[in-house]
């Protein structure tokens, strides 16, 4: 069985599980706690899984793969039902632009240990982090939004769940629940209340893992 090295509310692991619900993938959460002790991430033992630190990881036999994207592109490779990337040569790639930029340009700016060193290293106070926050999110978003008025139909790439709506739900949820004004993102906002409506989405939902339910 795959095993899903992540945490409850990290948004790069919120999008792996959301891929392996919806290839109905089965696998094992493993819990690495982010908060807990300076985070379980720098223990030695998760190291020789992740010399990065840094999560999601998955194990499938003898792979060990890190980074949300290559393992959802590996997943999808491997296990070809139910695609996250369309067939074409063309579309495959404005799909995989649009993911990034919310998993490559806007995340690694607000992840937990940049929001950190902002306020550790940086003495920001939290009004300048939310001011960052918002900002990355919003310059992120208004691109995107533009863009689904040429690509987006039931979601954000024609009717076909994509890796890009996979990316995105994690980002806007993290957002709402941050207080970023969203109301200008009418498109984004349909297909996020579309995509609430699929099982792979609720089953993968933060508040639905194991270690939230344990309080981890």
């Amino acid at each position: 069985m795959l095993k899903l090295y992540g945490y409850w509310c990290s948004s790069a692991a919120y999008r792996v599980r959301i891929a392996c619900h919806h290839k109905r993938l089965a696998f094992e959460s493993k819990a690495v706690n982010l908060a807990l002790d300076g985070g379980e991430q720098h223990l030695p033992g998760y190291g020789v899984l992740s010399p990065a630190a840094l999560i999601p990881t998955l194990v499938d036999g003898d792979l060990i793969l890190n980074q949300s994207l290559a393992i959802i592109e590996y997943l999808d490779e491997a296990y070809p039902d139910n695609p996250l990337l369309p067939d074409h040569p063309t579309d495959r790639a404005q799909v995989r632009s649009m993911a990034m930029q919310i998993a490559c340009d806007c995340h690694p700016l607000n992840s937990q240990r940049v929001m950190k060193y902002l306020s550790q290293k940086l003495k920001q106070n939290e009004a300048q982090q939310r001011d960052w926050y918002c900002h990355w999110v919003k310059r992120t978003f208004d691109g995107l939004e533009a863009q689904l008025e040429r690509t987006a139909a039931t979601y954000c790439f024609g009717d076909q769940l994509t890796l890009v709506d996979v990316c995105v739900i994690p980002e806007y949820e993290t957002a709402q629940q941050c207080g970023v004004d969203l109301s200008q993102y009418e498109r984004l906002a349909g297909i996020v209340a579309r995509c609430r409506k699929l099982d792979c989405f609720s089953l993968a939902a933060p508040q639905s893992q194991p270690d939230a339910l344990q309080g981890r």
